[in-house]
């Protein structure tokens, strides 16, 4: 169906446009039944750390073409660096969860390269569509970090200082409400014309499905990853052949990241079923909850 015929009125305000554009992508994430799990505290450490690896991959793809196209007038004006980026947050998570030896250690799945690569390809080859995946990401997870930030805490565990959820504070911000408002208005003075605009949606809702695909290669992952009642990572399987040397994978896990696994054994869920069923109620949640509240 055209976008024209959708919205009559290509006039409205991009920011309008996306969440209208995507309302029905968001709707299937919201109908989840895996939601209910992970809003009811059902969440294990193991699919709580896969998720971080995907996000950090993905969000370092992002800043990179961020960075490249900061200075582009396409992108210029949505530049928050300081407020928004996460990828220093997310080392810090993992090297919490994983030890020292994290970048050797966390899988990168088939899906979430493929997110990743087109994140590289959008922000080298169509920047004007970059603004897309920062409005839905960062957006999305300012909006609903404080809720997940705190049933994660208490699901896991983990301690009141904050380690292990950084991803989830935005220290740069200090009013979400008003930053939101400030990040829309400079989005929807961005100059596009009706072709353009029209891209920048059906890029928003590539996002989206982009994201849904490496929920559903996570779901994958812990359920092949069961052998007798535990989560084993397979690892040599998801090796990214075309990932950047930084995430390179390398020798077996290290003393502290045994630590780390032995301190929350005891957290661990043991039912298979019931450990893939509660990493996907963590997916959908944390997209659906952030994205909705955009």
């Amino acid at each position: 169906t055209s976008v024209l015929l959708l919205f009559p009125s290509m006039s409205k305000d991009l920011s309008e446009l996306m969440k209208e554009a995507t309302k029905e992508v968001h709707e299937q994430a919201e109908n989840t039944p895996f939601m209910s799990n992970f809003q009811k505290g059902q969440v294990s450490l193991q699919e709580f750390k896969l998720v971080t690896a995907s996000l950090y991959f993905i969000y370092s793809a992002l800043e990179e073409e961020i960075e490249r196209n900061k200075d582009n007038p396409v992108f210029a004006p949505v530049y928050f660096p300081a407020e928004l980026h996460r990828k220093a947050a997310l080392e810090e998570d993992l090297e919490y969860f994983y030890g020292s030896n994290w970048r050797k250690e966390i899988p990168c799945p088939e899906a979430t390269q493929k997110y990743v690569e087109r994140l590289h390809y959008v922000g080298k080859n169509h920047p004007e569509l970059l603004v897309a995946h920062a409005y839905t990401r960062y957006l999305g997870d300012l909006s609903g970090g404080q809720v997940l930030k705190k049933i994660a805490q208490k699901a896991l565990q983990l301690p009141s200082t904050g380690k292990g959820l950084a991803f989830f504070t935005f220290d740069g911000v200090s009013n979400a409400t008003k930053f939101k408002q400030l990040y829309r208005s400079r989005m929807n003075a961005l100059e596009m014309d009706l072709a353009t605009k029209k891209r920048v949606l059906e890029e928003a809702k590539k996002a989206f499905l982009l994201n849904i695909q490496v929920f559903e290669a996570l779901q994958e992952l812990v359920s092949k990853g069961q052998e007798n009642g535990h989560l084993v990572q397979p690892k040599a399987e998801l090796r990214a052949r075309n990932v950047n040397k930084s995430y390179e994978h390398g020798p077996a896990p290290g003393k502290e990241s045994e630590r780390t696994n032995r301190r929350h054994t005891d957290m661990m869920p043991t039912t298979p079923l019931v450990r893939w069923i509660l990493a996907l109620s963590f997916l959908a949640t944390t997209v659906a909850v952030g994205l909705f509240a955009m």
